[in-house]
């Protein structure tokens, strides 16, 4: 839904922007285990207690059992004589493709004694999974029954309200079953059938011209719904790969579709701004809008206008940062009251191992995962893949590596069409090594390869006259030590609009995330899809910041804001700085803004950085908008002759972006103590190369909760600056909190 075009730079950062390209751009994992203990050891060793029992055997030789009530019977020839009247169901699921065998309850003794049958390969209590969803919950540290997601009760009582292409009421992920009532405070309504709502989905209104119902034709608002607030739903899967439970950010929050057209992918800005409306005058808590417009003049920026009287309601709004990386300066809803939210790779892989003829293992992706590719090497070639290209090639047996990370399966059918036997597609430069999987539904055994591995596997072909290889399909991956990673895809700052806010405010997973489709996308009843973009992880924070409302009813948006941006985490789960993948360098703040999000941290930030709605007038009054523009934002007369106008960086915002020359500046800071009663923060300061930091003081006691505190600091031009860019960070360090803002320099 993101709009793409690249609009033409201020000249005041046109060459800072220019510089920042050429600086920055390009040019142990373990398995997912279907079954993990209960407890420590995984079992229970009393002997009379029934419990679910997974019983594996091997099939009689010369049995085919092609009935399945022939192959019910034989598995229940396992189980004790007496218990075949029972009254208590013994036999809970026969097994005819995924393995042989079935599971029981069963004691200890009962499993014991099948073991005087030949037959039976293993019999042992079933081992209870954690839960898996998109997989992000788990990847961002939330945990059923218990921390975070335990002290939030998982978003009840708060209502999400999601600005999108509508959704598929029916799908599972919408149910209501176990959810509590709507609050009181609910006005909202279900047009066209009030069937189709419950106590999960209680609003769908529709603004969009061009339908007459609240059906998600695009695929994207019921998957971005689904993401912020879906409910719990077992056995998610895509093509068998990423299985789990299905869950959203917060599972017990209400959500509210209201319905934008997407005809070409775009919708209206009248409607966007009715249904914003219709949302605020209903009663959300957050708004969350997977769609913009690039960067405005805030005046003339409908989300940015409609997002601010959300503010002025106590409305959190939570919107994409856009799909315009990994060019900079390119992104969408700037705005100070917006969490603006770029995009970021989870510890999952669907791996498609290249194993060359060297021996060597170089790993990719594929969706498609055959069963029965074969192991042993294959003729590999190097050849174009475009249509046609491969008329008078011999392909034919082999596996042909392509170049250019699009239009996949297009060249898929290209050398399926002139007999190839498999097909390796490297990453564009700028794609660097982040893999996106969206509607990659391959015609033939594939790997989708990043640049580097692309440019490995060329290097190997041109080292050999007969080159060789092979795919090794590893299915589902989990724990890839190089997440997070920033998204080739993802919008970079700096803010055109507004300079002095740095932007993004923060990364979330958004790269092939499972999630509700409105369809099923691999032909069976499981309607789930994967797809990225900012898009997706938009709807990640907005739950997020659900889960925090429903924690923390009485912060503001701009504290729940700051809560989530001081508290991100810089590295990635090897414990190294989170990479910037075209480069393979660490990632600078105009691509991660504070960092990426981490739910558990946010919850008990420690200190914040509040504001109230009337803060940001003498904001806007000090980037020189006219008394009618910053009147139109604000909904009331404004004179700025008689108002305190600010430059932009002294708004009291949780990060730092300045323009720096040779005369020093001083901007302060104003925090909150929402941790301790009574707690001493020391100042940690990591100075941007060719800045001299001072802070006063450098030492913040608190008494009591919700006391206040101002700092100032000052920014001063030191002579070893030799880029035109530079960063820092800012921590405020006590007894189990690290209060963290970034710093972003441009030298002018």
């Amino acid at each position: 839904m993101e709009n793409r075009r690249c609009k033409i730079l201020p000249t005041m950062l046109f060459m800072s922007l220019f510089i920042l390209t050429s600086m920055f751009s390009p040019s142990l994992v373990i398995v997912e285990s279907l079954i993990t203990p209960s407890t420590s050891n995984g079992y229970v060793n009393e002997e009379s207690v029934l419990e679910t029992y997974i019983v594996l055997l091997k099939q009689p030789e010369g049995e085919l059992f092609t009935e399945s009530k022939d192959l019910e019977s034989w598995y229940r020839s396992f189980l004790p004589a007496d218990t075949l009247n029972s009254n208590q169901p013994r036999l809970l699921h026969c097994y005819r493709h995924v393995v042989t065998g079935f599971a029981a309850k069963l004691t200890a003794d009962e499993a014991k004694a099948m073991e005087m049958r030949e037959e039976l390969l293993l019999a042992r209590p079933q081992r209870m999974v954690p839960l898996h969803t998109t997989h992000t919950p788990s990847f961002l540290g939330l945990q059923q029954n218990l921390g975070f997601w335990k002290s939030s009760n998982y978003g009840v009582g708060v209502i999400i309200g999601v600005v999108d292409t509508g959704i598929a009421p029916d799908h599972p992920s919408f149910s209501g079953k176990g959810m509590p009532p709507p609050p009181a405070k609910w006005k909202g309504k279900c047009e066209f059938n009030a069937t189709l709502c419950n106590n999960k989905l209680i609003g769908l209104r529709k603004f969009d011209a061009t339908s007459n119902d609240m059906l998600d034709r695009d695929q994207h608002g019921t998957h971005t719904a689904s993401t912020a607030a879906g409910s719990l739903v077992k056995g998610a899967n895509l093509f068998g790969q990423a299985n789990g439970t299905a869950i959203g950010m917060a599972p017990l929050a209400h959500l509210a579709m209201y319905k934008v057209s997407a005809l070409d992918n775009k919708a209206g800005e009248s409607e966007i701004l009715a249904a914003m409306d219709a949302a605020i005058d209903d009663g959300v808590d957050v708004l969350s809008l997977s769609l913009g417009l690039g960067s405005h003049p805030f005046y003339d920026d409908a989300i940015a206008t409609g997002a601010f009287a959300a503010t002025q309601k106590g409305i959190f709004v939570s919107c994409s940062a856009g799909n315009k990386g990994p060019l900079y300066g390119t992104l969408s809803n700037e705005a100070p009251w917006i969490l603006t939210v770029g995009a970021s790779t989870v510890d999952r892989e669907i791996r498609a191992t290249v194993l060359l003829g060297n021996n060597k293992e170089l790993n990719g992706e594929s969706l498609i995962q055959p069963k029965h590719f074969t192991s042993s090497s294959l003729p590999l070639v190097y050849a174009s893949c475009k249509n046609g290209s491969l008329k008078n090639v011999d392909v034919k047996g082999k596996i042909v590596f392509c170049e250019g990370g699009s239009e996949t399966v297009s060249k898929g059918k290209e050398v399926k069409r002139n007999g190839g036997a498999a097909m390796i597609v490297m990453n564009y430069e700028y794609q660097g090594s982040v893999i996106v999987l969206d509607s990659e539904h391959h015609v033939l055994p594939a790997s989708r390869v990043s640049y580097m591995v692309g440019s490995a596997i060329k290097a190997y072909i041109n080292s050999t006259s007969s080159p060789t290889a092979t795919i090794l399909f590893k299915g589902t991956v989990t724990g890839v030590p190089a997440a997070p990673q920033v998204a080739w895809f993802s919008s970079r700052g700096p803010s055109i609009a507004s300079p002095g806010i740095l932007k993004p405010d923060i990364i979330g997973p958004g790269v092939n995330i499972l999630a509700a489709y409105p369809v099923s996308d691999d032909h069976t009843t499981n309607r789930f899809g994967m797809i990225s973009g900012t898009s997706m992880s938009c709807p990640h924070l907005s739950g997020i910041a659900a889960l925090l409302k429903s924690a923390h009813p009485n912060w503001s948006p701009a504290a729940i804001k700051s809560a989530i941006m001081t508290t991100a985490s810089l590295y990635n789960l090897a414990g190294k700085p989170i990479p910037e993948q075209r480069k393979y360098r660490p990632a600078i703040v105009f691509d991660i803004g504070a960092g990426h999000v981490n739910p558990s941290r946010a919850s008990d930030p420690g200190l914040i950085y509040d504001l109230k709605p009337d803060d940001y007038v003498p904001y806007l009054c000090g980037l020189g908008y006219s008394d009618k523009h910053v009147g139109l934002i604000v909904k009331r007369k404004v004179k700025c002759s008689n108002d305190s106008s600010i430059p932009e960086t002294q708004l009291n915002y949780p990060s730092f972006s300045i323009e720096l020359g040779s005369t020093p500046q001083i901007y302060s800071r104003t925090i909150t103590n929402v941790g301790k009663p009574n707690s001493v923060y020391s100042l940690h300061i990591s100075s941007p190369k060719g800045v001299r930091v001072k802070v006063t003081p450098h030492r913040i006691s608190f008494s009591r909760l919700n006391q206040k505190a101002t700092y100032s600091v000052t920014f001063t031009r030191s002579g070893n600056a030799r880029r035109s860019f530079a960063q820092g960070y800012l921590k405020w360090v006590a007894d189990g909190y690290s209060v963290g803002s970034p710093i972003a320099v441009l030298f002018k």
